[in-house]
C-alpha cells in the first residue's frame, strides 16, 4: 500500500465497469486496462508520489487493487464477500439480480441496499475522473475515509489515531514512540507493550541468523558490522531488561491466537526457545552460543528444507548479505503514511 486515495480509486473503477455493465467474460482485462489508463492519469498530476505501477505501467503485475483489496474489506468498503477473482466471475450474475428486482418494481431504496458490491456511502468521484486523477484527498474524501477506518475498527490503534487531528506528529521509526502513546487506551498501550517486547526480543534472532552466514561465506566486513549491530541490539535489551522480565508470555500468546489463526506450533515453539534462550542467558553470551545457533539452523532447515543457506555453501553464496536484519514495524510505516494522507486532507479546502 501507498497512498489512501486508492481506497477509492480502486472502487470508483470498478463502479465504472459496473455501470457500464461489462460482461463478466470481459470484466479482468477491462478493469486491468482501467487500473493502466489511471497510472498514466496519476503520473500526469501534481501528487504522483506513491503511483503503483509508474515505472511497469501496462507490465505491472500486481495492480492496485490486488495491493487493496483487503483493505476495502475491511474498511466496509467494499461489500462483496469474496476475493477479487470471484467479484469478476460473480458479475453477471449481479447485473441479473439487479435486473430482476427492477422488473419487480421494488422501491429505488431497497433496490439500492441488495446485492450491492461498494458502500453505499461511497464518495462520488471527480467529474474529472478517470483522464484526471491525482492521490491528493479532498476534505470530502477525508472525512470519509476517516468515518469508514472509526466505524469498522473501532478498537485499533489506526482508529484511536484517526479521530485525534490533534495527535498528529513527526512520524517516529516505531509507534510504541509515539509522543501520544501516553493518552491511548489501556488496551492499546498493552498491546504496544506486546509489540516492542516482541520486535525487539526477535530482532537478535536475525542478527544472528545474518552473522552466521556471513561466518560461513567469510565475508568479514558484514561480520565486523554485523557483531556490531548485535552489540547494539544486546544494549537496547539491556537497558529494557527490566520491562522483558515482567513481560507476560501468556498474555502475549493470548492475543496473537485471539487476533490469527496462522501462528503454527513448530512457529510458537522457536518463538518460545528463543525468548527462555534470552531469559536464561546473558544477551551478549547468545552471540556464540551453541543453543542459540543449531536453534537458528534447525529452524531455517524446517522452514526452508534443501533451500536452507546455513551450511549450503551453494545457496548461502546467493545471499544478499542482509536477511530481514531491522526491527519489526508492524506495517507502521504504512499506516502512517496513510494517516498523513487523510490529516492532509482534513485540512484542505476542496
Amino acid at each position: 500500500m501507498t497512498r489512501a486515495r486508492y481506497f477509492l480509486i480502486v472502487p470508483w473503477i470498478f463502479q465504472r465497469l459496473e455501470g457500464r455493465k461489462t460482461p463478466g467474460s470481459e470484466f479482468s482485462a477491462r478493469a486491468r486496462k482501467s487500473e493502466i489508463e489511471v497510472i498514466e492519469s496519476i503520473e500526469q498530476s501534481e501528487d504522483s508520489a506513491g503511483n503503483i505501477g509508474k515505472v511497469a505501467r501496462g507490465t505491472l503485475k500486481r495492480m492496485p487493487s490486488s495491493v487493496f483489496w483487503a483493505g476495502m474489506g475491511t474498511w466496509g468498503i467494499r461489500t462483496f464477500r469474496g476475493a477479487l477473482s470471484q467479484y469478476s466471475r460473480s458479475i453477471d450474475r449481479h447485473y441479473s439480480f439487479l435486473d430482476a428486482h427492477k422488473r419487480r418494481s421494488l422501491e429505488q431504496e431497497e433496490m439500492e441496499n441488495h446485492g450491492a458490491n461498494w458502500h453505499q456511502g461511497l464518495i462520488p468521484p471527480p467529474p474529472e475522473f478517470p483522464g484526471s486523477c491525482t492521490l491528493t484527498l479532498s476534505r470530502l474524501e477525508s472525512d470519509y475515509l476517516r468515518e469508514r477506518i472509526m466505524t469498522t475498527c473501532k478498537s485499533s490503534l489506526l482508529a484511536v489515531l484517526a479521530a485525534k487531528p490533534e495527535w498528529r506528529c513527526e512520524i517516529p521509526p516505531f509507534v510504541w514512540e509515539h509522543p501520544w502513546r501516553k493518552e491511548f487506551p489501556s488496551h492499546v498501550r498493552r498491546h504496544l507493550e506486546h509489540a516492542q517486547n516482541f520486535s525487539e526480543a526477535i530482532n537478535g534472532v536475525m542478527l544472528l541468523y545474518n552473522l552466521i552466514l556471513a561466518e560461513q561465506t567469510q565475508r568479514h566486513e558484514l561480520i565486523e558490522s554485523l557483531r556490531e549491530a548485535f552489540g547494539a541490539w544486546v544494549d537496547l535489551m539491556t537497558s529494557r531488561q527490566r520491562a522483558f522480565e515482567t513481560w507476560s508470555r501468556e498474555e502475549f500468546w493470548s492475543g496473537v491466537e485471539q487476533d490469527s489463526r496462522l501462528i503454527t506450533p513448530g512457529c510458537r515453539e522457536f518463538i518460545n526457545r528463543w525468548l527462555d534462550l534470552c531469559r536464561d542467558r546473558s544477551f551478549h553470551s547468545l552471540r556464540e552460543d551453541s543453543e542459540a545457533r543449531e536453534l537458528v539452523r534447525f529452524r531455517e532447515r524446517k522452514l526452508k528444507r534443501s533451500l536452507a543457506r546455513i551450511d549450503n555453501p551453494k545457496a548461502a553464496n546467493m545471499w544478499s548479505g542482509d536477511s530481514g536484519t531491522g526491527r519489526l514495524e508492524f506495517r507502521w510505516g504504512i499506516s502512517s503514511d496513510i494517516l498523513e494522507d487523510i490529516f492532509d486532507g482534513l485540512e484542505s479546502h476542496a
